[in-house]
């Protein structure tokens, strides 16, 4: 389809969510399933194993919040390039693009060479556990290229409305990721055993055949977006335009981070297999966020084109029809963490002490998931529209404002289980926060359109 007949003008909107958001919610929830399988297997090593892992997680979250930033970036600014028939800056888009990511990168490798082992030493004294972690991390850190390249070029498609490609390159990389996972693990076909460190290199080698995959896409196949990266000029105006939305995009998903690295400190008091739990539940938290992601990856460029256009009647449209969807899907995500929260952390190998703790931790958190879909959705909107500063406020209130210390006072108590009660504190004021917000953005931007 031609650049001036896209499809996010014209296509009726719930066809149009579905067409667009399908595919990136197949591809995230394959990345939530090799995520789940990748720790599964290393929990048949020993407890320690998956600990590392867990307090790695936070760490790998500042590496996605880098990427997810610069892609959200390059997405919402295509798309409104598109909606403004403003061909010129949605190739200049794509170039800067790729040095950002090219930026991104070296920072990512350097610090991972430097830092991995002091990180671990900072949460234990256990020698096995730190071995296991700072080696899983350094491989993941310094072949991050990977994953950084296909994500830049991953959102220059999807910011065009092509979503096909994308999961296509994503469900090669995670099918990759689960075949070899076990065989450089446990060591098959005659291969040495590398335990956790396989691990990592499954990843960074799953990551490696995805850009590959993305990048014939890219140059070679979809061509609707030409752009030459030789003859790449810095404008700072398309860079300032990419970073305006992406930064705090990607200090909304280090917040997280952040989050996680707290509450860490704050369960490692209790023990390290409390770690454990928290590391098990965000894994497995992904498989019903990821789709949600998903959706977002969907509407994100058909608010920003629809926005760009001035058509009000089709941006309202879509997102109250994505509200709903999310409300829905994620009400059901917690009912399954209700019900089968004893099964998900057997999957891990658990014992009876992190089945203990497991259990009321997920039972508590997975009330909030109704909550968190709005405020998803929400702060897609704020991102599709270039507003994504929004979005970094109700992340900062929630997470740090309001959970952490929540946790930390509730962990005072002395008893673990009131921990997690924090989360639905942070929930409910995040809700409030973002509906503030979109009510004074609705009358300074969409109400006049």
């Amino acid at each position: 389809m031609s650049l001036k007949q896209n499809k996010m003008g014209v296509m009726p909107i719930p066809k149009l969510i579905f067409t667009m958001s399908l595919p990136a919610m197949i591809s995230m929830m394959t990345q939530a399933l090799y995520n789940i399988v990748d720790s599964v297997f290393v929990a048949q090593i020993n407890e320690e194993a998956i600990t590392a892992l867990s307090m790695a997680f936070p760490v790998q979250l500042i590496i996605i919040a880098c990427f997810v930033g610069m892609g959200v970036g390059i997405n919402s600014l295509t798309s409104r390039k598109l909606g403004e028939k403003d061909y010129a800056s949605v190739r200049a888009t794509a170039e800067h693009g790729y040095f950002i990511a090219t930026m991104l990168y070296v920072t990512i490798a350097i610090l991972g060479l430097l830092t991995s082992r002091m990180f671990f030493e900072w949460f234990t004294d256990d020698p096995l556990i730190i071995e296991y972690g700072s080696g899983y991390l350094q491989i993941i850190m310094l072949f991050s290229f990977g994953r950084i390249y296909a994500q830049a070029g991953m959102s220059i498609l999807q910011g065009s409305g092509e979503m096909v490609f994308p999961m296509i390159a994503q469900l090669t990389g995670a099918i990759i990721n689960v075949i070899l996972d076990p065989i450089f693990i446990f060591g098959w076909f005659g291969l040495p055993a590398m335990g956790v460190r396989g691990a990592a290199i499954a990843t960074v080698t799953a990551q490696s055949i995805s850009l590959v995959v993305v990048l014939i896409f890219v140059f070679k196949i979809k061509k609707s977006i030409p752009f030459e990266p030789r003859r790449f000029r810095l404008d700072p105006k398309i860079l300032k335009s990419i970073l305006v939305v992406g930064l705090p995009a990607a200090i909304m998903q280090a917040l997280a981070s952040v989050m996680l690295t707290g509450l860490n400190l704050i369960l490692a008091g209790f023990s390290t297999t409390a770690v454990a739990v928290l590391g098990i539940y965000y894994k497995l938290q992904s498989f019903v966020f990821m789709p949600i992601f998903g959706l977002s990856q969907g509407m994100m460029p058909i608010i920003g084109y629809n926005f760009g256009a001035r058509e009000k009647k089709r941006l309202i449209h879509a997102i109250k029809f994505g509200l709903g969807f999310a409300i829905i899907y994620m009400t059901v995500g917690m009912l399954g963490f209700q019900m089968f929260s004893r099964e998900m952390i057997l999957l891990f190998n658990g014992t009876d002490e992190m089945i203990a703790i497991g259990t009321k931790a997920f039972g508590i958190i997975s009330l909030t998931y109704p909550l968190t879909a709005v405020s998803i959705m929400f702060s897609t909107t704020f991102q599709g529209l270039g507003e994504a500063h929004y979005s970094m406020f109700v992340s900062f209130i929630r997470q740090i404002v309001i959970l952490l210390p929540f946790a930390y006072l509730l962990s005072k108590l002395g008893n673990i289980d009131v921990i997690w009660y924090a989360f639905i504190a942070a929930e409910l004021i995040g809700v409030i926060s973002v509906l503030v917000f979109f009510r004074h953005i609705y009358k300074r931007r969409i109400k006049s359109l």
